[in-house]
């Protein structure tokens, strides 16, 4: 899946008919709010497009938040602003490639081929911990055989905990990495997502453990 936040409907329209004529599935938004509402309620996207004049929060502090919270999803700037120091300044951030309008549409399905290309690394490796199986390329948990349903939260934070197996992972880091520190919540977050989290594995919960006063870590 690519998403495409660009507030011009004119041109998100033409671009996502390009990318699905290509054999891409896509969606598209008008502003930050309505791609990061979709990031809280779907699957992880694989690629990005993103303008930078857009209304409320510009593409740059998006891309900021992007990176901060998902620093391996592929970006791709795609804005009129096509000036060296804006090209710099977005790659400087993160941005995996950079794309100036006006723009050909054949240029632009290139491009995001070539970006999914280099930026496939195979961090699609299943993570095995006990009777739990998380696939991060297809999105999916399994826990004793069984398909186990998260919210994109609960996947974000047992990914990181089986990633990191052994290591005692703070409440902090577990919501910056998480949330980017945005919820209101605070580490009170952390803890009621564990207690859903272990709620849906099952007996497969028994590889979590709380460390008191500090954090969680997977046996």
């Amino acid at each position: 899946m690519i998403y495409y936040v660009e507030d011009d409907e004119s041109i998100r329209e033409l671009v996502l008919y390009t990318l699905r004529s290509a054999g891409f599935e896509a969606a598209g938004f008008e502003c930050g709010k309505d791609f990061f509402a979709a990031l809280e309620n779907a699957a992880l996207p694989e690629l990005v497009l993103l303008d930078i004049m857009l209304p409320g929060e510009d593409g740059t502090a998006i891309l900021r938040k992007i990176k901060k919270r998902f620093p391996e999803m592929p970006v791709i700037m795609v804005t009129a602003k096509g000036t060296e120091y804006d090209t710099v300044t977005g790659l400087d951030l993160g941005a995996d490639d950079y794309v100036s309008k006006p723009f050909g549409m054949m240029e632009l399905t290139a491009r995001v081929r070539a970006v999914l290309r280099r930026t496939n690394r195979d961090d699609s490796e299943v993570l095995r911990c006990g009777e739990v199986a998380l696939d991060p390329k297809s999105h999916t948990v399994a826990a004793n055989g069984q398909p186990v349903e998260l919210t994109l939260k609960e996947f974000e934070l047992l990914r990181i905990l089986m990633k990191n197996a052994g290591t005692v992972m703070t409440r902090e880091v577990l919501l910056e990495s998480v949330w980017g520190y945005e919820s209101a919540g605070g580490t009170r977050t952390v803890d009621v997502h564990i207690k859903t989290l272990r709620q849906k594995l099952g007996p497969g919960a028994e590889i979590i453990s709380t460390v008191r006063g500090v954090g969680y870590k997977i046996n």
